[in-house]
Protein backbone atom coordinates (compact mmCIF):
# COMPACT_ATOMS: atom_id res chain seq x y z
CA UNK A 1 0.00 0.00 0.00
CA UNK A 2 1.19 3.50 -0.84
CA UNK A 3 0.14 6.80 0.69
CA UNK A 4 0.18 10.13 -1.09
CA UNK A 5 -0.52 13.82 -0.46
CA UNK A 6 -2.70 15.73 -2.91
CA UNK A 7 -1.21 18.94 -4.28
CA UNK A 8 -2.76 22.41 -4.15
CA UNK A 9 -4.19 22.00 -7.68
CA UNK A 10 -5.82 18.68 -6.79
CA UNK A 11 -3.13 16.58 -8.45
CA UNK A 12 -1.84 13.31 -7.08
CA UNK A 13 1.22 11.30 -8.08
CA UNK A 14 1.01 7.58 -8.60
CA UNK A 15 4.05 5.65 -7.37
CA UNK A 16 6.30 4.25 -10.09
CA UNK A 17 5.55 0.57 -9.28
CA UNK A 18 1.82 1.27 -9.76
CA UNK A 19 2.41 3.11 -13.06
CA UNK A 20 4.59 0.26 -14.32
CA UNK A 21 2.15 -2.47 -13.28
CA UNK A 22 -0.74 -0.72 -15.06
CA UNK A 23 1.39 0.38 -18.06
CA UNK A 24 0.43 4.03 -17.51
CA UNK A 25 2.12 6.63 -19.69
CA UNK A 26 2.32 10.42 -19.30
CA UNK A 27 -0.77 12.03 -20.80
CA UNK A 28 -2.80 8.82 -20.57
CA UNK A 29 -6.45 9.06 -19.58
CA UNK A 30 -7.78 7.91 -16.22
CA UNK A 31 -11.44 7.62 -15.24
CA UNK A 32 -12.19 8.84 -11.71
CA UNK A 33 -15.22 7.57 -9.77
CA UNK A 34 -16.27 8.61 -6.27
CA UNK A 35 -17.46 5.49 -4.45
CA UNK A 36 -18.24 7.07 -1.07
CA UNK A 37 -16.87 9.89 1.07
CA UNK A 38 -13.60 8.02 1.70
CA UNK A 39 -13.08 6.06 -1.52
CA UNK A 40 -12.26 6.97 -5.11
CA UNK A 41 -11.54 4.57 -7.95
CA UNK A 42 -9.12 5.24 -10.81
CA UNK A 43 -9.42 3.24 -14.03
CA UNK A 44 -7.10 3.42 -17.01
CA UNK A 45 -9.02 4.43 -20.14
CA UNK A 46 -7.92 2.55 -23.22
CA UNK A 47 -8.66 3.74 -26.73
CA UNK A 48 -8.71 1.59 -29.87
CA UNK A 49 -5.54 1.97 -31.92
CA UNK A 50 -7.40 3.77 -34.72
CA UNK A 51 -9.67 5.92 -32.53
CA UNK A 52 -10.68 9.03 -34.44
CA UNK A 53 -9.27 7.81 -37.76
CA UNK A 54 -12.68 7.39 -39.42
CA UNK A 55 -13.78 10.86 -38.30
CA UNK A 56 -10.53 12.33 -39.63
CA UNK A 57 -10.94 10.63 -43.00
CA UNK A 58 -14.59 11.67 -43.27
CA UNK A 59 -13.64 15.28 -42.56
CA UNK A 60 -11.35 15.37 -45.61
CA UNK A 61 -12.79 17.08 -48.68
CA UNK A 62 -14.48 14.67 -51.09
CA UNK A 63 -13.17 16.49 -54.14
CA UNK A 64 -9.67 17.83 -54.57
CA UNK A 65 -7.28 18.62 -57.39
CA UNK A 66 -4.26 16.45 -58.01
CA UNK A 67 -1.46 18.54 -59.51
CA UNK A 68 -0.08 17.42 -62.87
CA UNK A 69 3.38 15.92 -62.82
CA UNK A 70 6.05 17.06 -65.25
CA UNK A 71 6.81 13.48 -66.28
CA UNK A 72 4.70 10.38 -66.25
CA UNK A 73 6.80 7.57 -64.85
CA UNK A 74 3.87 5.32 -64.00
CA UNK A 75 4.75 2.95 -66.88
CA UNK A 76 7.96 0.94 -66.63
CA UNK A 77 10.50 1.69 -69.36
CA UNK A 78 10.39 -0.66 -72.36
CA UNK A 79 13.39 -2.90 -72.91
Amino acid sequence: MFTNDSRSQGQISLPQPVREQLHLVPGGDLEVSVEDEDTITLRRVTHPANAGLVDLLLSCPAEFDIPKRDTDDSEPPSL
